[in-house]
């Protein structure tokens, strides 16, 4: 059972985070960064027209990614340094992301337009370095990691499916394949993985969130009263609620629709991965 622990916040809330006993996600095309503490604050800040994804950096901070590119801060709401465009096209957005075991932040493009293939993932380094990743992805969305780190998960919306790779500290990503079909109703968006090796994933225009356990067999599913949810993570004190992101976008007016919920779903999730740089 779900239950809303904020009001409707967000146009189009995204990419939570659970970090320091305090739950962080964006509002993604306002630009903005939501924090919940513990005493039930909720604190926003702009960080520029898109704020993407944001991770915690284990020397204090956090990385963003915003519109069109990178960016760093010592702390939220303070000055924010931009690592530079990766692109010119004003057409194109940074989207969603994550962090590998080795301290490395990746976040995925795509067109406004959601025209098809004309997206990436890229890879930012603790030296700051960026790589593309690959390319050929229309909505980049969700990024998580097994618990032994040897497996990553990730979503291209439109595909329908959850997708493994291979990961090593070598070689990066490798061995693509499904993991998982998402059926319909609904389409992945973000995801997260609990201590078990079981997969959550958001469904976007699906009212729900899904658990594929680590063969990538659906055994639990979430029901939510709003349709457009998109993201989720595991928090709390013993990582034990999985707080669930939703959006106003593309959907009927609902005073739910925005806000952020939580469930007490019978398994813990894993520690954040952080930013090394």
């Amino acid at each position: 059972m779900t239950e809303a622990i904020t009001e409707a916040l967000a146009w189009h809330g995204e990419g939570p985070v659970w970090w320091q006993d305090t739950l962080v996600w964006v509002d993604m095309l306002a630009g903005d960064v939501l924090s919940l503490a513990p005493s039930g604050q909720v604190t926003r800040v702009h960080v520029g027209s898109v704020a993407a994804a944001l991770r915690p950096r284990r020397s204090g901070g956090w990385v963003l990614a915003t519109e069109r590119g990178f960016a760093l801060t010592d702390e939220l709401g303070g000055p924010i340094t931009s690592l530079g465009p990766l692109w010119i096209d004003d057409g194109i957005r940074m989207n969603e992301g994550g962090c590998d075991p080795d301290g490395r932040f990746y976040c995925g493009s795509m067109a406004y337009d959601a025209r098809k293939g004309a997206g990436a993932l890229f890879r930012l380094a603790p030296d700051h370095g960026v790589e593309r990743v690959f390319g050929d992805v229309t909505i980049s969305n969700g990024f998580a990691f097994s618990p032994d780190g040897n497996t990553a998960y990730y979503v291209d919306t439109p595909t329908g499916r959850i997708d493994a790779f291979d990961y090593s500290s070598h070689d990066g990503l490798t061995e693509r394949r499904e993991f998982a079909k998402v059926e319909p109703p609904g389409q992945p968006d973000g995801l997260t993985v609990d201590a078990e090796g079981g997969v959550w994933v958001a469904l976007w225009g699906g009212s729900a969130v899904r658990r594929y356990d680590s063969g990538g067999v659906l055994d639990a599913v979430l029901e939510l009263p709003v349709n457009q949810v998109t993201a989720c993570t595991f928090g709390g004190p013993g990582l034990d609620r999985l707080y669930i992101t939703t959006s106003q976008v593309d959907t009927a007016p609902d005073h739910r629709a925005g806000a952020v919920f939580a469930a007490e779903p019978g398994v813990a999730g894993l520690p954040a991965l952080t930013f090394a740089g």
